[in-house]
């Protein structure tokens, strides 16, 4: 059976850092870090995270807004918002939920965020910073997770052998470059691989983020895999999943996250860690 790499205290460290220095920030400057959520439309995944998102800054201090705007909001409305919260001196950071309606740009709307408020790495200036191996970057909180999780469970990466099935610039592309600074062996795997699982069963770690409910089964591992789930999924009955059939590859493998319980409240966490940096840059700029 799998050591099931359940996130509750490494998020806990996190928060309390987060919230002490937070605390010191208050006592100092008297200014709480200011984030703002921009929502475009009703989605309940987008909904759900929003609300998990207040309730911890709630509990450490960070002033979080939101800004939920209708699904058919014009391309010219966002970017006057957008405008807005770049220009507000109480907004440190700002995420922009995704994916965005086909009227919104997001090929121009990633160009207009205020690169020292982009707690999220979406920014070309950004971005570039993150693939020339420079550290001073905000990275983008579900890769960062990832990484989190695998040094706080498994240790140091150096070479390690990590499949990443994801080739996005969400995820996948992002966290390969944040794992080969961690000395880490990577290959990147996508819907054209040849022979998915021979690939991700040769590997130490293996990172699951396809968003297709319980796609992996245990032919994709082996005893000595540890497997990062980072797909958030309702299967047939309703119930909330990840990408790997649980039960089955929790049966063969070393290590598991679960979900829930894994990947996602790291994420939160480091959200709110990110807002926190930015908030501590600005104020020294």
């Amino acid at each position: 059976m799998a050591e099931i790499w359940q996130t509750k205290e490494l998020v806990a460290e996190i928060k309390a850092r987060v919230k002490a220095d937070i605390e010191n920030i208050m006592a100092a400057k008297g200014i709480a870090p200011g984030l703002a959520i921009v929502r475009v439309g009703e989605n309940p995944d987008d909904i759900s995270y929003e609300r998990s998102i207040i309730r911890s800054s709630d509990q450490l201090g960070v002033k979080a807004r939101v800004y939920a705007n209708p699904a058919d909001i014009p391309m010219a409305d966002f970017t006057a918002l957008l405008a807005r919260l770049n220009q507000d001196s109480e907004v440190h950071g700002i995420l922009i939920f995704r994916p965005l309606p086909p009227q919104l740009d997001y090929d121009v709307i990633k160009h207009l965020l205020n690169p020292a408020k982009d707690i999220d790495c979406i920014t070309p200036e950004n971005l570039a910073k993150l693939f020339q191996g420079e550290r001073d970057v905000l990275f983008p909180t579900t890769s960062e997770a990832v990484v989190e999780i695998c040094k706080h469970f498994h240790g140091p990466l150096t070479g390690c052998e990590v499949a990443i099935v994801n080739r996005s610039m969400v995820v996948g592309r992002p966290l390969a470059m944040m794992l080969l600074n961690e000395n880490a062996t990577v290959t990147i795997c996508h819907s054209k691989t040849r022979d998915l699982p021979a690939v991700t069963a040769a590997a130490d770690i293996v990172v699951a983020a396809i968003g297709k409910a319980n796609f992996f089964g245990a032919e994709y591992f082996n005893s000595e895999s540890s497997v990062i789930d980072v797909g958030i999924n309702l299967d047939s009955a309703g119930k909330l999943v990840g990408d790997v059939d649980y039960e089955p590859v929790s049966s063969l493998v070393k290590a598991i996250t679960p979900v829930p319980g894994g990947v996602g409240p790291v994420n939160s966490a480091l959200l709110l860690r990110n807002v926190l940096t930015a908030c501590q840059r600005q104020l020294q700029a």
